[in-house]
């Protein structure tokens, strides 16, 4: 392994690790004005997103649950990345992560979530990584159905 691609998975694993043991908005949210539940059966990931939404900006987001490493730490990572920004923009950044996981190029630099694009080395984790937003996704548009990443 070259010293750019070590240096590259050193990261992705101690960010992957520091999200999994520490998430950040892991807890309910009293005053949420919308959420939603997700699961990945093939995995057993569970979760459920909490915003509230004020003036088309996410004011707060939380999220509750249990699932793997991966699962856990994108969740948090999401919480993180769009707490403050117009929902608008957070359906664009969705795009953004997914194409990052399935290898097209993403049209923004992601900050942060760019850790993750090393789970696009294994193309059954994307489903973990992407539970959170399609679940935030869900919570969005106010459906009712769970979201599921099969």
């Amino acid at each position: 392994m070259s010293g750019i691609d070590g240096q590259l998975r050193e990261l992705y694993q101690e960010v992957i690790f520091d999200h999994n043991r520490k998430p950040r908005n892991f807890h309910p949210m009293a005053d949420a004005d919308r959420h939603a539940e997700g699961h990945n059966p093939l995995c057993g990931d569970q979760l459920t997103v909490y915003l509230r939404i004020e003036d088309g900006v996410i004011a707060d987001v939380s999220f509750v649950g249990h699932g793997c490493a991966i699962s856990t730490a994108s969740a948090s990572l999401m919480t993180e990345a769009v707490k403050g920004r117009p929902v608008a923009e957070v359906e664009a950044l969705f795009r953004d992560f997914h194409a990052l996981l399935t290898d097209a190029p993403p049209a923004r630099d992601l900050g942060k979530l760019a850790v993750l694009a090393g789970v696009r080395e294994f193309p059954a984790r994307v489903k973990c990584a992407t539970l959170a937003w399609h679940t935030l996704h869900n919570a969005i548009v106010g459906a009712q159905d769970p979201a599921r990443t099969e």
